[in-house]
């Protein structure tokens, strides 16, 4: 666990930034966006990519993915515009076993005002006494789980989104009852956010709602982030380690980064040549179901799957919601966009695993079921026999 104030994450960025940019060796591409693995005799030789000025290739012995996550994916994420689960999408086409998909973390407390972005009001908040409650100033957490506020992430969660059916209106959270100095002293980069919003953290209520904030699955690796496709290596959200099971907690983000990214870095430098470690393959069963769904007139647009995914295969999932949304995202195409190819891996993982388990809540299969699915399931392009069809 690692903090600078409010923002760690930042200030990780700004670090590394700075002791990359120092070294004559590296060479950068700002604003590029690599778009292809390229795959020679089984292993991957390098990237595809396009900026500014076109695009080109770039060859390696190893390649990293180190791409964040995928909030995109969903009309209403904490995820800044970038994160569109490009590494997942590029490493998936190429062949590369991506696994627990289905759980996604929602996080239940996103500034929820018309045109503004949907910035995350860390839960730190009400670990310092800020409180959840309706529009009637009541609270009502404890209406949905006995832990109240401070219940996981995603029962908060659900139950905000539930206390919004119940009554019809808006929640908030409210630090009125801790010191206003306090407050802006403590969380400075929220309060300015808040203060650009026109509120005042200390003082006024919050509006506040779930938003798709992490995803707990990626691209398979080893725990020196080795993929299951020999010369890529994966670290950070986007890779799937397996130290979040179905419920990630709390800046565990920064364990995948940081040691996972170093460990990666080690590996990539001492053996780039070797192979995931059989073990971790071992780990996973292959997904055994495969589903159809009607094919849509035309393609839809980016913002159209978003908010299918969000209304779909959100916080509330189930049976038929599930192949609503895969009807709709329809048959892999060879030029779609990466928020398409992630959402029907999320689609179909969730619709394969029929149980409710941490991120992942249905409400037709609304238990855990340890008997038939306390196991992880690891899903490849080629099990994927809907795209040919």
């Amino acid at each position: 666990m690692l903090h600078a104030r409010d923002a760690t994450g930042r200030e990780i960025g700004r670090t590394l930034w700075d002791r990359v940019a120092a070294i004559i060796n590296v060479r950068t591409h700002a604003h590029a966006r690599a778009t292809q693995l390229i795959v020679e005799d089984g292993r991957c030789a390098g990237v595809r990519y396009v900026d500014a000025e076109g695009g080109g290739t770039v060859r390696a012995r190893c390649t990293l993915l180190a791409t964040g996550g995928a909030g995109q994916v969903y009309s209403e994420t904490t995820n800044p515009p970038v994160a569109t689960g490009d590494g997942v999408a590029i490493a998936y086409r190429a062949g590369a076993g991506v696994a627990d998909l289905e759980f996604v973390q929602f996080h239940p407390t996103a500034l929820k005002m018309e045109g503004q972005p949907r910035f995350l009001l860390s839960e730190a908040l009400r670990g310092e006494g800020a409180r959840l409650v309706n529009d009637a100033g009541e609270r009502f957490m404890t209406r949905y789980d006995p832990a109240g506020d401070l219940a996981p992430r995603d029962r908060v969660a659900r139950g905000i989104a539930r206390e919004e059916q119940r009554t019809g209106g808006r929640v908030y959270l409210t630090l009125r009852d801790l010191d206003p100095q306090f407050v802006h002293r403590r969380f400075p980069l929220i309060s300015d956010a808040c203060r650009r919003a026109g509120l005042d953290l200390a003082i006024d209520r919050i509006p506040v709602g779930p938003a798709a904030h992490y995803v707990m699955g990626g691209v398979v690796t080893d725990v020196n982030g080795r993929t299951t496709l020999s010369g890529l290596f994966a670290a950070g959200e986007v890779a799937c380690t397996g130290v979040h099971g179905a419920n990630r907690l709390a800046s565990n983000s920064l364990l995948e980064g940081l040691v996972f990214g170093a460990r990666a870095g080690a590996a990539m430098r001492t053996a780039p040549e070797a192979a995931i470690e059989e073990a971790a393959v071992q780990e996973f069963e292959p997904r055994s179901t495969t589903f159809y769904g009607e094919r849509p007139g035309s393609p839809i647009g980016v913002a159209e799957a978003q908010r299918i995914m969000w209304e779909q295969a959100g916080l509330f999932r189930d049976g038929d919601g599930l192949m609503a949304a895969f009807a709709a995202l329809g048959p892999a195409q060879p030029d779609e966009a990466t928020t398409h190819t992630v959402a029907r891996v999320i689609v179909l993982s969730a619709l394969a695993r029929e149980e409710s388990r941490g991120g992942h809540f249905r409400l037709d299969y609304p238990q855990r079921n340890d008997s038939r699915w306390k196991r992880r399931i690891m899903d490849t392009v080629e099990q994927d026999l809907w795209q040919k069809k």
